[in-house]
């Protein structure tokens, strides 16, 4: 099955294509720039074990362009994937917010988009781009089954207890005011490979998602019970320009005492706080490059970053009453070992240990680097969501071939 997974934000489109059941892409891009002077397309072929990289300038493009080269680059003689866009059988949509109206991965029709559309309010970086990725898509790939994959998704299966917020019942019911979730994609796509790598479909696992966004989730026998992210993207661990969860009064005598308007103290919690507040600098590789000159203030902000992440496993062990494994993921998660380390020691309450030497050794494997006596599981998994997506459209359109 050719399936086409696709990403749209406000500016950009990221892409990959399968030839399922093949799970590694036969070609992927990203479209930078959309909507400015000089857009910019760099798309890879993967063919025999290599790697061709074609770039190119798109003047004054919009997603319809962007997209429209797109699928000239897969049809283009001597780089091609496919004869013509009508072969794409599946495009699955990552859409970052499906509120509570989507708890699973939904096959895209008129009133799906709307919703889509609908939940905007909610999540105005991220879904208007979505909803205009599928428009487009309808456009160019017509004979494929536009599939919607939600971030929130996983997250659906959180108690009441867990994911209301102790606010008056009207904000929840009327308003749709509780806590979503986000990065559900990566931490069922890791959860999975947990269990597997674990051989345990009952583990309790606390799955730690670390990017420029970061979050975490408890899962128990593959159900998330509880996740850090709130209502938006901005609650839970420090983040790489994000605050994390912050007590809601800053905000009030921000705008009180000290003349901020909401829109400022809005840009400000999530574009010019977290690391990047702390110390100048959003990306991780920076900031260690700042504490190894002595900045002791990226040395501070490091802490916090860790101490944040221990202090959410010793309330999701309460909450999970146990523990298996904890998992890293993602771009920090997956490559900043002394970070792993600061998060997994003095955490011998828990069982929790790591051989630093293991924790050192660099690899695109799935392994573990707690010492032969922990009754921990620490694992590193690389998350691969553009895969999850691929394998969620193929499981659905299957079913209802299988139904029909």
């Amino acid at each position: 099955m050719n399936i086409f997974v696709v990403n749209c934000g406000s500016s950009s489109i990221k892409y990959q294509f399968f030839k399922w059941p093949h799970q590694s892409p036969i070609c992927s891009g990203l479209v930078e720039r959309i909507g400015l002077e000089n857009s910019i397309i760099t798309h890879k072929v993967y063919q025999d074990g290599t790697e061709k990289v074609i770039e190119r300038v798109l003047e004054y493009a919009d997603h319809e362009m962007g997209m429209k080269e797109v699928g000239k680059l897969l049809t283009e003689p001597g780089i091609g994937v496919i004869q013509n866009p009508e072969e794409i059988e599946s495009v699955g949509h990552r859409i970052v917010h499906g509120g509570e109206s989507f708890s699973k991965t939904t096959v895209i029709t008129p009133g799906v988009k709307e919703e889509i559309k609908r939940l905007s309010t909610l999540a105005p970086l991220h879904n208007p781009g979505h909803y205009i990725g599928i428009t487009v898509s309808e456009k160019i790939f017509t004979k494929a089954t536009q599939i919607a994959v939600f971030d929130t998704a996983f997250h659906q299966t959180m108690p009441e207890k867990a994911f209301r917020y102790a606010l008056p019942e009207s904000l929840y019911t009327e308003n749709s005011i509780r806590v979503y979730g986000f990065h559900g994609t990566s931490h069922k796509y890791v959860t999975g490979q947990a269990l597997s790598y674990l051989d345990n479909p009952n583990a309790k696992i606390i799955t730690v998602h670390l990017g420029n966004g970061c979050s975490m989730a408890a899962v128990n026998a593959g159900v998330c019970v509880d996740t850090s992210m709130g209502l938006t993207p901005l609650d839970g661990l420090i983040m790489g320009t994000r605050t994390g969860s912050i007590d809601a009064s800053v905000v009030f005598h921000m705008v009180s005492q000290l003349g901020y308007d909401i829109e400022q103290v809005n840009t400000l919690f999530n574009k010019r706080s977290g690391m990047l507040g702390l110390t100048g600098f959003s990306d991780m590789r920076d900031i260690l490059k700042a504490i190894d000159a002595g900045d002791k203030n990226a040395k501070l902000a490091y802490d916090m970053y860790a101490y944040r992440i221990k202090k959410f496993i010793g309330s999701y062990a309460a909450a999970l009453n146990g523990l298996d494994a904890i998992v890293f993921t993602a771009g920090v998660g997956e490559n900043d070992a002394a970070l792993r380390e600061m998060v997994c020691t003095d955490m011998g309450f828990f069982g929790i240990t790591i051989d630093v030497e293991k924790n050192k050794v660099r690899s695109k494997e799935n392994r573990e680097i707690n010492l032969p006596e922990g009754k921990v599981k620490v694992l590193i998994i690389p998350t691969n969501e553009e895969l999850e997506i691929a394998k969620e459209c193929f499981e659905l359109i299957e079913t209802k071939e299988t139904i029909a």
